[in-house]
């Protein structure tokens, strides 16, 4: 995976929490820097760890994978394309997340719950033998400064911005899993 993909990858992982980050500016009332970077670090910090331990997870069964490991990253980059568009188009779903707070235990469960498909995608990550490091660094960084902008836009333009972001990481996601699939079919290269 180059750079580029890699890039349009933790783009796509970061739009859940980065819709997540725009309701809690819609819910903070007083949202300052520092309560936006406090939302960035849960954020980021998740978003990072996540892939990370799907990547070393993978290692302990990669030798029983290794034939078909293809179709398992472009099934998990679809499947998790598929869920966020979904989600997208939810009527059910809204802003209210758990009052304006950020405190700890608010935070936590909203961190994990967006980044659970990064664990998955940690698992294309290493079939695609990409560097780990650099890749939870971007990630994490790319989902803290879309985070800290969120929840500042939250309080800016409301909720039209959430649907937008999940469908929008739902296509490259989608994209970016049938780009792995046709590489190694090599029916398409870069």
């Amino acid at each position: 995976m180059d750079f580029y993909s890699l890039f349009l990858l933790a783009l796509a992982l970061s739009m859940d929490a980065f819709a997540v980050s725009i309701c809690k500016g819609i819910s903070v009332r007083k949202m300052n820097f520092k309560k936006a970077i406090v939302i960035g670090i849960y954020f980021g910090f998740f978003q990072a760890l996540m892939p990370f331990i799907g990547f070393f997870l993978t290692d302990l069964f990669s030798k029983q994978i290794e034939s078909f490991d293809h179709w398992v990253a472009f099934a998990l980059l679809i499947g998790i394309g598929i869920k966020m568009l979904l989600e997208a188009f939810d009527k059910e779903k809204s802003c209210d997340i758990n009052s304006g707070s950020v405190r700890f235990l608010v935070m936590i469960p909203l961190a994990v719950a967006t980044s659970i498909d990064a664990l998955a995608a940690g698992i294309t990550l290493h079939i695609e033998k990409v560097n780990i490091y650099l890749a939870v660094l971007l990630i994490g960084v790319v989902t803290f400064i879309l985070c800290m902008l969120g929840s500042k836009v939250g309080n800016f333009l409301g909720t039209k911005c959430q649907k937008t972001a999940e469908i929008i990481g739902g296509i490259i996601l989608i994209l970016i899993g049938i780009k792995i699939l046709l590489e190694h079919l090599e029916l398409f290269s870069l």
